[in-house]
C-alpha cells in the first residue's frame, strides 16, 4: 500500500505537469490550480526574494515551473544564489522620508512589548496614518530577538485589526505571500464573501501565482473553479486529491451538488466559516436561517447582503433571548441603534429602581441593567449627572463585548452637551465618543502676527523655497526682539523644524528658543542615540495612542514632532506640522 500511495504521488506530479502545460490560459483567467499535495519542507514565501553566494541543489517542483512558466528555463550562477535579501511591504521608504535600514537596530523585545501595547489601544486616525506607513514600507526585518514570522504576524494582525481590505489585498498580491499569511487571506475573503461579493473573491485567486498551501483556502480556490464553469478540472483536481486521504463530507456533498452529481444536497447548514455557510445558501433553494446570540459577525453580515434576515420589527419585549440578538446585531451595524433603544424605553421599572438605578442595575440581568441605565440617562438633563450614566452604560455594553450597539446614540447624547459643561472628570470620555462630523473641512485662517499660525506654515506644503522662508523668518524674529515678545512652544516646534531642514537661523536669534520647552524622553532619546527608527515610530504612535493629534497636549506635541526631526522623518513630520499649526475656523 505504501509503494501504491507513492506512485499515486508520482503519477499525480506527472498528470499536473502535463495538465498546466497543456492549460496555460488557466492561471490567467481562472484560480490557480489549488492543491499542493506535497508540501515543501522549511519553506515559508514570505516575500520578494533576491539571492546570492549558496549553492541551492533542490529539486524544483512542479509548482515553481508554474509560477516561472513564461520566463522559460534560466542556468543561474552558482554564485548567486545564497544569502536571502527578504522585503515585505508596499511603500518606498523615501516616500515618507525613511530608510531601507528602519528596523535593522531594532530590539526585537522592545517591538514585541510596544506591538501588545498599541494591540490593546484603538488608535485614532493618525496614530494609525503612522503605522501603517512603519509596517507597510519596504525594509529589511528586525533580526535581535525576534524571528521573521514573528514580526511579519504583527503585520498580519495588525491588517486584520484595521481592515482596510483594499490594503489587505495590495499587500497580499504585490508581495506574493499567500501562503505565509492564511490567516490574513482568510480574513480577505471572508470579508468579500459575507458583502456576498462571488466575484471580487474568486477574482483574487486569478491574481496569485504560487500553489494555495492552505486547505480552507485551497476548497474555496476549488469552488471558485466551479463557479468559472471548469467542473472537469475542479472534479479531477477534487478526486486527486481524495485518492490522497482528503475527507470532508460537507464539502463533498455540497460540491457534488454543483457538479449536478446529486440532485439534492444536505440540508446541513454550517456556521463554521461564512464559506461553509454560503455553500449551505447556495445548494438550497428553499434556504432559511434564524441567527442566535452566538452567530459570528461574518454570517450575520451575509444574511443582511443576502436578504436573509428575519424580521426583527414585532419583538416581543418579553421575548429577552430575541433582544439578545437585536443587541448583537446592532453592534454588527446590521440592525439599527435606534430600533434598539426603542425596545429598551419598553421596559418596566418602578420610581425607586430608576432613582436609584447605579445600585439597582447590579440585581438585575445584563440586557435589564443596559435598559435601566438608558433610562435613567434619558430622565436627567443635568450634565455631570447625565455623563456619569452614558459612562456608566459604555462599559455596561462593551463588558457584553457589544460596545458598538451604543455608539451613534452615545454620540447624539453627547452632542447635546456643551463642551463648557463638562466636568474634568468626564472630559476624556467625552472627547473621545464625541464625533465632530464638520472638524475635518475648517478652513485656515492665517495670522502672520503669529508665527505658528502665518501663511510661512505653507513651507511644508513645499510652496517656500528655503532662502525664501528664511528671509521672512528673519524679519519675523526681528520683530519681535524689537516688541520683547515670546515664543510659544507652537511656535518653537516650527523653528526647530525648519533648523533640522537645513535652514540657517543666525545666531543673535537663539535666545529666543534656544531654552527647550521639555526635556526628551529619556527613552525616545535613547532609541535615537541607537538608531532605532521603527521602535521609535512605534513609540510615538503609542505616546499619540487613541488621540487625535490637533487635541494632543504641548507637552507631547513637542516630544512628537522634536523625535521625527531627529530621525529625519521630515514627510511623517510635515503631515502632522500642518494638522496643528495652522488655525483653523
Amino acid at each position: 500500500m505504501k509503494i501504491l500511495k507513492l506512485l499515486n504521488k508520482k503519477f499525480f506530479f506527472i498528470f499536473l505537469s502535463y495538465l498546466i502545460i497543456l492549460n496555460p490560459i488557466h492561471a490567467e483567467d481562472n484560480p490557480i490550480n489549488i492543491w499542493n499535495l506535497e508540501k515543501k519542507e522549511n519553506e515559508t514565501v514570505e516575500e520578494a526574494v533576491i539571492t546570492e553566494g549558496e549553492n541551492n541543489n533542490d529539486q524544483i517542483s512542479v509548482f515553481d515551473m508554474q509560477s516561472d512558466k513564461n520566463t522559460g528555463s534560466i542556468e543561474l550562477d552558482e554564485n548567486l544564489i545564497s544569502k536571502e535579501v527578504k522585503i515585505v511591504g508596499l511603500y518606498d521608504p523615501e516616500e515618507h522620508g525613511l530608510t531601507i535600514d528602519m528596523w535593522t537596530n531594532s530590539d526585537g523585545q522592545k517591538l514585541k512589548n510596544l506591538f501588545n501595547s498599541l494591540e490593546k489601544i484603538n488608535l485614532s486616525n493618525d496614530a494609525l496614518e503612522i503605522m501603517e506607513v512603519s509596517l507597510l514600507t519596504n525594509a529589511h526585518y528586525p533580526n535581535q530577538n525576534i524571528t521573521e514570522n514573528e514580526f511579519l504576524k504583527f503585520k498580519s494582525d495588525w491588517l486584520i485589526k484595521n481592515s482596510n481590505l483594499e490594503l489587505i489585498e495590495e499587500f497580499l498580491v504585490n508581495n506574493q505571500i499567500v501562503n505565509s499569511h492564511p490567516k490574513l487571506t482568510r480574513h480577505l475573503l471572508d470579508n468579500y464573501l459575507s458583502d456576498k461579493n462571488i466575484k471580487k473573491t474568486c477574482e483574487f485567486f486569478t491574481k496569485i501565482k504560487e500553489p494555495v498551501e492552505d486547505e480552507y483556502l485551497s476548497k474555496l480556490n476549488l469552488y471558485c473553479l466551479v463557479n468559472y464553469g471548469k467542473n472537469e478540472e475542479a472534479q479531477l483536481i477534487l478526486d486527486l486529491k481524495k485518492e490522497l486521504g482528503f475527507q470532508d463530507e460537507y464539502f463533498e456533498n455540497k460540491m457534488n451538488y454543483l457538479f449536478g452529481y446529486i440532485e439534492e444536497a444536505s440540508k446541513e447548514v454550517s456556521e463554521s466559516s461564512v464559506f461553509e455557510f454560503h455553500l449551505a445558501h447556495r445548494t438550497n433553494p428553499e434556504f432559511s436561517f434564524e441567527p442566535n446570540e452566538n452567530t459570528p459577525k461574518l454570517i450575520w453580515k451575509y444574511l443582511s447582503n443576502s436578504n436573509l434576515l428575519p424580521d426583527l420589527s414585532s419583538v416581543d419585549i418579553n421575548d429577552q433571548d430575541k433582544i439578545l440578538i437585536i443587541e448583537k446585531a446592532a453592534n454588527y451595524k446590521i440592525f439599527s441603534e435606534k430600533d434598539l433603544f426603542e425596545y429598551y424605553k419598553k421596559f418596566q421599572f418602578n420610581i425607586d429602581q430608576l432613582l436609584g438605578a447605579t445600585d439597582t442595575y447590579k440585581l438585575l440581568s445584563p440586557l435589564e441593567a443596559r435598559a435601566l441605565i438608558y433610562q435613567r440617562a434619558l430622565l436627567t438633563s443635568e450634565p455631570e449627572l447625565k455623563l456619569k450614566f452614558l459612562q456608566l452604560l459604555k462599559q455596561l455594553f462593551e463588558d457584553n463585548k457589544i460596545g458598538l450597539a451604543f455608539d451613534k446614540e452615545l454620540n447624539n447624547f453627547l452632542k447635546e452637551i456643551e463642551v463648557n459643561n463638562v466636568p474634568s472628570d468626564y472630559l476624556s470620555f467625552y472627547n473621545n465618543y464625541l464625533k465632530n462630523q464638520n472638524s475635518e473641512f475648517k478652513k485656515i485662517q492665517y495670522n502672520n502676527n503669529i508665527l505658528h499660525q502665518s501663511k510661512w506654515v505653507n513651507y511644508f506644503r513645499g510652496d517656500y523655497s528655503k532662502s525664501e522662508i528664511q528671509e521672512d523668518l528673519k524679519k519675523f524674529l526681528d520683530r519681535i526682539i524689537f516688541s520683547n515678545e515670546t515664543l510659544s512652544i507652537k511656535d518653537i516646534i516650527f523653528i526647530e523644524s525648519l533648523k533640522s531642514d537645513g535652514i540657517e537661523i543666525p545666531s543673535e536669534y537663539e535666545s529666543l528658543y534656544s531654552q527647550k520647552p521639555f526635556e526628551l524622553d529619556e527613552n525616545l532619546a535613547e532609541l535615537i542615540e541607537a538608531n532605532e527608527v521603527g521602535t521609535v515610530l512605534l513609540s510615538l504612535i503609542e505616546i499619540i495612542g487613541n488621540d487625535k493629534i490637533e487635541n494632543i497636549d504641548e507637552k507631547r506635541l513637542y516630544f512628537i514632532l522634536n523625535t521625527l526631526n531627529q530621525i529625519n522623518a521630515d514627510l511623517i513630520r510635515n503631515k502632522l506640522l500642518l494638522k496643528v499649526l495652522p488655525l483653523k475656523v
